[in-house]
């Protein structure tokens, strides 16, 4: 994969492990499903001006039913689920098993569009696997039964991204990449907006809490979704979603920097596993390349 494109996977994990950060401090304040409503909002709010400068309404139009589905299993769905889960296992657990995306999405694209996946692709998604269950344990993430529902939320998370992912890549080639992130958070807003206003918050959240979701429907939804069906496009659906891989990675280091939480060595350890992970299924190291070392 060239160098720009994995720049620009390296971007975009950083700003949606931020986002597990945002909604870990804001959920409580607004709850799941209101939260998401005002994130889906804003980024649509902020994306529509520049799909109507370039002239794409009408393309939105005319494939309006694909981005729906889209927008319902790549943001509405997953987006609540997490925030759902975050009340209960906290940021940093819950993008460690964000990082299961890579694993549904070539699952799914292998049975469903027949994906080619080589044997040493198929190396680095398990050694990414072990790297995330390594910084699972490291962490100390306690599992019990009171965890068990915000653990499968996480996870059915994770299959409807990884299905959104392989839908994409199958009805969405062609499409302008402004029109799918626009459409999606547009389509996303509308489904949830009705269901909202029966979770309307008791309490006004403060000026910070507000702060903090307009961050996270601007950069970490609207310029981050631009940026990952930009790589969808140009990478391919199982190359893009590795960006799961890296996202507990920086989920972990926003944790120290603003949350003061500790790395163990263990996460440390993880963390490389990850990023090798990541190496190996995205080929940046190749057959060839280990066989040189």
């Amino acid at each position: 994969m060239p160098v720009k494109y994995v720049l620009e996977l390296l971007l975009l994990a950083a700003v949606w492990g931020a986002s597990f950060i945002f909604m870990r401090t804001t959920v409580p304040d607004f709850g799941p499903i209101m939260l998401i409503t005002l994130r889906t909002g804003i980024a649509a709010v902020f994306l529509l001006p520049f799909l109507i400068k370039a002239k794409l309404l009408s393309q939105l139009k005319i494939h309006w039913l694909p981005i729906l589905v889209v927008g319902l299993i790549n943001t509405a769905i997953p987006f609540c689920l997490f925030s759902y889960s975050t009340l209960y296992l906290g940021a940093g657990y819950a993008s460690v098993l964000n990082a299961t995306v890579p694993m549904f999405g070539a699952i799914i694209g292998f049975f469903w569009l027949k994906d080619y996946l080589s044997n040493i692709a198929i190396f680095g998604l398990l050694v990414g696997f072990c790297g995330v269950l390594l910084l699972s344990i490291a962490r100390d993430a306690a599992f019990s039964a009171e965890a068990l529902l915000p653990v499968l939320a996480a996870l059915l998370a994770t299959l409807s991204y990884g299905a959104a992912a392989c839908y994409a890549k199958k009805y969405l080639i062609g499409i302008q990449v402004l029109t799918v992130a626009t459409g999606s958070q547009c389509f996303a807003f509308l489904s949830l907006a009705p269901l909202s206003l029966a979770f309307w918050p008791e309490q006004m959240p403060g000026l910070h809490s507000w702060l903090q979701v307009l961050i996270l429907g601007v950069a970490c939804t609207a310029l981050a979704y631009i940026l990952y069906f930009r790589l969808i496009a140009n990478v391919g659906a199982a190359k893009a979603i590795t960006v799961a891989y890296l996202v507990p990675v920086f989920g972990v280091m926003w944790g120290i920097v603003f949350l003061d939480e500790h790395l163990s060595p263990g996460m440390w350890v993880g963390a490389g596993l990850v990023i090798l992970g990541v190496a190996l299924t995205t080929g940046i190291l190749n057959r060839k390349q280990l066989a040189t070392v």
